[in-house]
């Protein structure tokens, strides 16, 4: 009987379409048949190898059709898999592996040095499963790494096993560790039911999962995504089609090729492409504009951007080169899953939001404010939201409060105003605010005009300690191919356009900006390009 939980849901679109490819990448193809036979072999070699239905099991690689069979591997045995940023150095890796208590990691070769380092340290992690197939690193040794297994090798222990798969729920975990912007990385804990309602399905308060069957894609609809498959968006954008029966076309390549992401959209005929943001979305249309001759991009309908908000002239941009393609900001956090899409902008060009029913903007007390209240709230949603934080009861008590009518939120952290007509202006999180003199300025107001100079090809916004003002609007910006913008440029550019005092003070050109993995600015950097970080 199918539940709520994710394997069960990828099981059940599997016997409806088993021969429909349900990923597809430069390293290989999978029909949903393979994917689901595949993912069961993984979950009976957990079992096998003694891991236990709730114990958890890190991933620590690059995106590969592997990493997806191993996450459903994970959830066919009831077991939590649990996402490493491949990013993050040896202290980081150890700390997230021991807080989530991990008894297995599931790696690439090239981290193995890594591993080897910390894993003494950890007594409970003590089975290392490595990749072998088709990848972009190195290849794997089996002679000199007698320590690990080879996926290829796993995949046929568990299918020769004898095993029993358990009988899973909706109530199973899903975990997704989160980096923020302080501290080191912790674990939103959902209930598998949560995590699909809340983020992985446009269906809102569907009586079973079988509806779910009644609402596949009538043929294969692919999503490109382009965001890595240790972050939520990377996760909520392969799951979501998957279990709806369009498949993955999945970008395994390390850096992002805004042509090479045309060129799997052209050959995958990609009805959906994931793009975070202007970080990737503004070379991809880059790009769209200069190859000639220009690509079939016919099958695409819909280009999405989650995570970080698409400025006006990108969005413009690339409205002109895909006039009949849908453009999407969506709105969402680890802690609250997805909350809704970008509708327009309110006061100070602040981004505003249709969000879902069971989305509010809460006053001090905890209480909804009501629409066109003119108080500024915090965002918060109800309903699928998560159980908390692993191993944090403090700051699940914090994120995940009780209201006084008895209703648990996620408040993720943003300041938010309920408009009259029903939407969310949403300011963003304190920690980016600038506050200059008693004037509030949002960073991305200031980076969607910047942006539009000739001569900005990408441009963050930050505040810097000011004796008088408290903080001044610094900007880092990359300038376009043969053109040296200066202060002066951008004063003038921006005098007509924002208030004075939201002009950058100080000014970095530099020939490239930095994003995080999900595809966020990445202010820690762009502040210590002052050479003085404050």
């Amino acid at each position: 009987m199918t539940s709520w939980n994710l394997a069960d849901l990828v099981e059940q679109t599997a016997a409806v379409v088993p021969d429909r490819l349900a990923i597809s990448s430069p390293l290989g193809d999978l029909t949903y048949e393979a994917f689901a036979s595949q993912a069961r072999d993984a979950g009976r070699a957990l079992i096998d190898a003694g891991v236990e239905p709730g114990e958890r099991v890190a991933l620590l690689a690059w995106n590969r059709p592997e990493w997806l069979v191993a996450m459903i591997g994970c959830f066919e045995a009831s077991v939590v898999p649990v996402n490493v940023n491949y990013r993050y150095v040896d202290e980081e890796v150890a700390h997230l592996l021991s807080d989530s208590d991990s008894v297995a990691v599931i790696t690439e070769p090239e981290f193995l040095p890594l591993l080897r380092r910390i894993l003494p340290d950890l007594p409970l992690c003590t089975r290392t499963i490595v990749f072998d197939g088709p990848g972009r690193g190195e290849p794997f040794d089996r002679a000199a790494t007698l320590d690990a297994m080879a996926w290829t090798d796993w995949l046929t222990q568990g299918r020769s096993s004898s095993a029993e798969l358990p009988r899973r729920s909706g109530d199973d975990r899903y975990i997704l560790y989160t980096g923020g912007t302080t501290g080191m990385p912790k674990g939103v804990l959902w209930r598998q039911e949560d995590i699909f309602l809340g983020a992985m399905t446009s269906l809102e308060t569907p009586a079973d999962p079988s509806v779910v069957t009644d609402t596949l894609a009538p043929a294969r609809a692919p999503w490109l995504v382009t965001s890595p498959l240790m972050h939520g968006n990377g996760q909520w954008n392969s799951l979501r089609p998957l279990i709806a029966g369009n498949g993955v076309s999945l970008w395994v390549e390390r850096r992002f090729d805004p042509l090479a992401v045309i060129e799997q959209a052209e050959r995958d005929r990609a009805q959906l492409i994931v793009l975070v943001g202007d970080g990737m979305a503004r070379p991809f249309a880059e790009a769209l504009a200069d190859v000639d001759p220009a690509p079939d991009l016919s099958s695409v309908a819909v280009l999405a951007s989650g995570g970080a908000i698409l400025s006006p002239v990108v969005k413009e941009q690339l409205a002109a080169l895909l006039p009949d393609v849908l453009i999407v900001d969506g709105f969402g956090a680890s802690e609250s899953g997805g909350n809704g899409a970008l509708v327009g902008t309110g006061d100070g060009g602040a981004p505003r939001f249709q969000m879902k029913p069971d989305t509010a903007v809460l006053d001090d007390d905890g209480r909804p404010l009501p629409p066109g209240s003119g108080i500024t709230g915090r965002l918060a949603r109800t309903g699928h939201i998560p159980l908390g934080y692993h191993k944090d009861p403090v700051k699940t008590a914090a994120t995940f409060p009780t209201g006084p009518d008895g209703r648990r939120w996620a408040i993720p952290g943003d300041a938010a105003r309920l408009e009259a007509d029903g939407t969310i202006t949403v300011f963003g999180r304190g920690s980016n605010c600038i506050n200059t003199g008693g004037e509030k300025v949002f960073p991305e107001e200031v980076e969607a005009k910047l942006k539009a100079h000739p001569a900005v090809m990408d441009a963050f916004v930050l505040g810097r300690a000011d004796e008088r003002f408290g903080q001044r609007v610094a900007a880092v910006v990359a300038a376009r191919p043969g053109t040296t913008p200066t202060l002066d440029d951008l004063d003038e550019f921006l005098r007509s356009r924002v208030a004075h005092y939201k002009i950058p003070r100080e000014l970095v050109v530099v020939d490239a900006l930095t994003y995080t993995g999900p595809g966020k600015p990445d202010y820690r950097w762009a502040k210590e390009q002052f050479n003085d970080p404050d």
